[in-house]
This record gives structure tokens, C-alpha cells and sequence, in this order.
């Protein structure tokens, strides 16, 4: 039995061994005991997850693959779970324990499974992953980058981003258009911002919804102070920002309210 790729869950099943094999030997299994792997499709990276010395979860929202893991992995026993990642609690698997993401990610989503590792910072140590390459080497961009954006700000506020290498679309079944890059992102061990983390998010978001303008345009919602304006970040666009400088500029928001 094998199962079909469906293409409205973007579907493309790696088919390469030793890909599989680099994927699961990124994550250093250190300071956790569970991996959670996203979208397993047929089990080709479940397959080397089982090996290491850990316990490994999936979720897939497929039937047709649930049944597949079911059949063929018994040693997953009741740790498949058909859920939607991004709508499921994951505290009903893991309760306030921490864990590792992982997964050949479906492109549509990849953007949105992100921004929940970012909302679960606190229980996930590390994340590797594939992406379609453009959207891996926008996380792992740097300031002064053309790809540089909310994406890639958000994520390295928190993690380390490390682009390890390309795929190529002859791996897959179906091959998909583009090709494919694989990615690290291990938690910075001071996470924790020292400014309104909700407030940074608001900043970060609103600064490159418009990016050709300057900070004094884009944060104009702020109501800030002219005083505020005049200092000199705010001649600068967006993408001239490190993640330190838009922690920085969070600050001078947050104090400028107070």
C-alpha cells in the first residue's frame, strides 16, 4: 500500500533515504525527551526519528497516511495523532513539557507553523524542517537583505537561524516546482526580550507592512511623540534593522507611552 499525494494538503512525499536521514540528525536531542514530526505522509523521516533516543509523536491530518502509519510503524503505537497542527492544542500530547518540531513541511502552511513555534517558544528548544527555499532563506535572512522581513525579525528574536542545505525537486513524489531548502532554528538561551514582547510583534509587523517607507511613516498608528521622531532610527526603513535595533525601537515606543 502506498499513499496518494493530495494536492490541496500540498502534498509532496521526499523519497530520498539519506535526505531523511541529514533531516533527523540535525536536532541535537539535548534538554528535551519528545520530537514532534509534522506531516509524515508515508514515514520516510518517521522511520529515522524512531531511531534515536527519544520519543517520537506525529501529526497528520491525512487519513489515508494515519492509516499507512498505523499499519506500518507499530511501534508508534498511540502516538499518531490525526489532528490539524495548527489547530490542535499540543498541550493535550505534551502538557507543559518541552519538545522539538520537525517535519518535510507542506508549503502552503509553512509560514503559519512558524508563527506557532513562535507562540510556543517557551516548550520548543528547536525546530528543523524542510521549506520551499525562498521561505527558508527569508527566516535565515539577515538585515539589509531584499528577503528580509517580518518572518525573518520575529523568528531570530528568539532562535538561532541556520540555513544547512538545498533540495532538489527530483526527491519527491510528485517533484514540486521549486526547490526545497532544509533549516535549524535552536532557542537562544536568553529568549525572553527585555521590552513588551506583544508590542514587538505589533512593531515588527506594522514596520514592514509598508517597507519602501521610513519607521517615522510606517509607525504613525503609535501617536508618537515628536520628541520620539526625531531621534534617528526613524529615518531608516525596515529592512535596515537588526532584530536588536527592533528590540531596541520597541523600547523607545513602550516608553514613549509611558
Amino acid at each position: 500500500m502506498t499513499v496518494k499525494a493530495k494536492k490541496h494538503l500540498g502534498q509532496h512525499f521526499l523519497k530520498d533515504e539519506n535526505i531523511a536521514k541529514k533531516i533527523a540528525d540535525t536536532l541535537s536531542l539535548k534538554d528535551y525527551d519528545h520530537v514532534l514530526e509534522i506531516g509524515p505522509g508515508m514515514g520516510v523521516l518517521t522511520k529515522y526519528l524512531l531511531q534515536k533516543n527519544t520519543t517520537t509523536h506525529v501529526i497528520e491530518i491525512d487519513t489515508e497516511s494515519v492509516d499507512y502509519l498505523k499499519n506500518n510503524y507499530l511501534n508508534l503505537a498511540n502516538r499518531i495523532y490525526e489532528k490539524d497542527f495548527l489547530k490542535y492544542d499540543l498541550t493535550q500530547i505534551f502538557n507543559s513539557e518541552p519538545f522539538a518540531v520537525i517535519g518535510n513541511f507542506p508549503y502552503n502552511i509553512s509560514s503559519q507553523i512558524v508563527f506557532k513555534t513562535l507562540a510556543m517558544r517557551h516548550q520548543i528548544p528547536e525546530f528543523s524542517g524542510m521549506f520551499q527555499k525562498e521561505v527558508a532563506q527569508r527566516i535565515c535572512s539577515k538585515e539589509g537583505s531584499k528577503v528580509y522581513g517580518i518572518l525573518s525579525v520575529l523568528t531570530q528574536a528568539f532562535y538561532n537561524a541556520e540555513y544547512l542545505f538545498t533540495v532538489p525537486p527530483s526527491v519527491f513524489n510528485p517533484p514540486p516546482k521549486v526547490d526545497s531548502g532544509v533549516l535549524l532554528l535552536r532557542r537562544k538561551d536568553d529568549y525572553k526580550l527585555p521590552c513588551d514582547e506583544a508590542l514587538f510583534f505589533k512593531v515588527v509587523k506594522t514596520s514592514f507592512q509598508q517597507r519602501r517607507k521610513t519607521l517615522r511613516n510606517s509607525l504613525k498608528i503609535f501617536n508618537l511623540s515628536d520628541n520620539l521622531k526625531a531621534n534617528t532610527i526613524f529615518g531608516q526603513r525596515p529592512e535596515q534593522l537588526s532584530v536588536s535595533e527592533f528590540i531596541e525601537l520597541t523600547g523607545l515606543i513602550e516608553n514613549d507611552k509611558n
